[in-house]
């Protein structure tokens, strides 16, 4: 960067921003005008076997390229955070627009007035403040493209959700969209009050199930960071990601009991390198879900419990879904959880593919199903999934299960597991039973190979 030591920071920002990744963020906008097509423009339709997505990059300006042609433009902290050390940065703070932060009065009209000034500010970069204090608000949309750039929504206080659910009439929350350039950071906490909600919640036994709102969902956002996120006891999920491009989240902390329904901590569909790390998930649900449509994924560092583990999917259930490549789960945690390591896709006519799956270096602790496949996933009918799996790595998986099958591979029918591999697996029996404390593995057609220490002992195939 020494070519550019006589320009501003935001000068900076856009210099990059206009070099690195002119013909990628135009390919985004061309996907957004083609609502018929969501995924065009966004995920590519080639994929390289086992190449893993780029680790983390550093929230600085002057991310390259790097080998595997993975740009990451998440250089807008640095130049926010300078910017908005007494050197201009226009902060629009809600309480002077009139939110009263008394934690009774709802301060939704508040927070969406002070939006449009920050959104609209023509200055340079911009700050939404939400200061301490306790806020009570109902749905609110946060809507670009903004002419502030970036724009930076700092929480310092607690957000707490309106509990009437018939106020959310999207299914959202808070929800973000359209916007290139978005920090979301503080101190905070984000509060979804689920508790008045859970019990609504009856989809185990009803299709047509009312979908309880999530907290935040970010979509259409380009080159975006999310720094230090607190989410408590959301309604639906904590957060989802839909549409998103070049989006990393990290310093998460997101909390709600282990029996509360459908509050996934991250859900990911549609979208396009994004990085998830160093961050604390414990839910009644997923973690951290990758949905359909997703390519260049990365969590890392992850601290997931309770639960139901890191998922792939589920796949396979509506026809617009396209395939997932690319996708790295590396050094995380996993405790307290029904599942570890997971691929799920429904056993249903949509067919697609999950292709360069990794999980590497992963502890279990006390998790039912450490290892697992699961191509029947909500299927009580004999079907077979035409969902196709292939090029997957599990490797150094280690810990403890609490059941038997610590390894389940239950691959489909008619497209069977293909290029499986088991490298340094070494889980032990820690459930509650004292009389069967021995563990196997089960597969059903997966073509697997397997390398180093196999405990459980591998499928013979």
């Amino acid at each position: 960067m020494t070519t550019t030591t006589n320009l501003s920071l935001f000068q900076t920002l856009l210099l990059v921003l206009a070099c690195q990744c002119c013909a990628e963020v135009a390919a985004v906008f061309d996907h957004v005008k083609v609502a018929a097509n969501p995924i065009n423009g966004i995920v590519s339709t080639t994929s390289q076997q086992h190449r893993p997505p780029a680790p983390p990059l550093p929230l600085g300006i002057g991310t390259l390229a790097n080998s595997h042609g993975r740009v990451a433009i998440n250089s807008t902290k640095a130049a926010v955070d300078l910017k908005g050390n007494g050197n201009g940065n226009a902060v629009f703070d809600v309480k002077k627009y009139g939110a009263k932060a008394n934690g009774k009065s709802d301060d939704a009209q508040a927070f969406m007035t002070t939006w449009i000034a920050a959104c609209r500010n023509t200055t340079g970069p911009a700050k939404f403040l939400i200061p301490k204090g306790t806020f009570l608000v109902g749905p609110v949309v946060f809507a670009g493209p903004c002419q502030s750039r970036p724009i930076t929504i700092e929480i310092q206080g607690t957000v707490k959700a309106t509990t009437d659910i018939s106020e959310y009439s999207s299914p959202d929350w808070i929800s973000i969209e359209g916007i290139t350039g978005l920090i979301l950071t503080g101190s905070g906490v984000f509060d979804g009050q689920g508790a008045s909600a859970w019990p609504y919640n009856d989809c185990k036994t009803n299709n047509n199930c009312q979908i309880l709102p999530n907290s935040i969902k970010f979509t259409r956002l380009n080159h975006s960071i999310v720094d230090g996120l607190t989410s408590i006891n959301s309604k639906g999920f904590h957060t989802s990601v839909f549409r998103c491009y070049n989006f990393t989240a990290t310093n998460m902390n997101i909390i709600a009991p282990g029996n509360s329904p459908n509050t996934d901590g991250m859900h990911l569909s549609t979208s396009k390198l994004v990085t998830i790390s160093s961050s604390t998930i414990g839910t009644g649900d997923d973690c951290v879900s990758i949905g359909h449509s997703c390519e260049k994924i990365t969590v890392t560092n992850v601290t997931c419990g309770p639960g139901h583990g890191i998922s792939i999917g589920s796949l396979g259930r509506y026809k617009t879904e396209k395939s997932v490549l690319d996708v790295l789960v590396q050094n995380c945690t996993i405790f307290n959880a029904t599942n570890g390591a997971r691929i799920k896709t429904w056993a249903d006519t949509i067919s697609g593919s999950a292709v360069g799956i990794i999980f590497d270096n992963i502890v279990m602790r006390k998790v039912k199903n450490p290892i697992i496949i699961d191509q029947t996933y909500g299927t009580k009918k004999k079907k077979a999934s035409k969902w196709k799996i292939s090029n997957v790595l599990f490797k150094n998986i280690r810990g403890t299960s609490t059941t038997n099958v610590a390894v389940l591979l239950e691959c489909s029918e008619l497209f069977p597991c293909e290029g499986v591999e088991l490298r340094d697996i070494n889980l032990s029996y820690g459930g509650a039973s004292l009389k069967n404390t021995t563990i196997v593995s089960s597969c059903l057609n997966a073509k697997i190979r397997t390398f180093g220490v196999q405990n459980p002992p591998a499928c013979v195939v």
